[in-house]
């Protein structure tokens, strides 16, 4: 592999894991702790997401990119399906988060696909 498409998807990577960190701390930080939904749903999510970063800093896998999509894709969709997007500081949080973790993935995805990877 590249040394800059490496180096494309270490950055990808490192970017996923500070997204899981602050998906994990957000509900103390934007403020929506008191609602066990999205508090519970940036908990999990946020330590599913780190490992799969750790998993994919040690050795890239693009089954693990594909999860990241569905992972980002469920943030998104998380306040209605889970009912807090009346709570707009999580709601918001969620999505956004949500949509970084999905370009990210997206954009690893097609870097993967179209670059020399053997």
């Amino acid at each position: 592999m590249p040394s800059t498409l490496m180096a494309g998807k270490r950055a990808q990577d490192w970017a996923n894991l500070v997204l899981a960190v602050c998906l994990f701390v957000s509900p103390w930080v934007i403020g929506f702790a008191s609602e066990a939904a999205p508090t519970w749903n940036a908990w999990i999510v946020g330590i599913v997401l780190g490992a799969l970063a750790v998993a994919t800093l040690s050795a890239f896998a693009e089954w693990e990119e594909w999860a990241n999509m569905v992972i980002g894709l469920w943030l998104i969709v998380s306040p209605w399906l889970l009912g807090f997007m009346a709570n707009v500081n999580a709601m918001w949080t969620h999505v956004i988060l949500g949509l970084l973790v999905a370009a990210l993935a997206a954009w690893a995805v097609w870097d993967y696909r179209h670059h020399s990877h053997a």
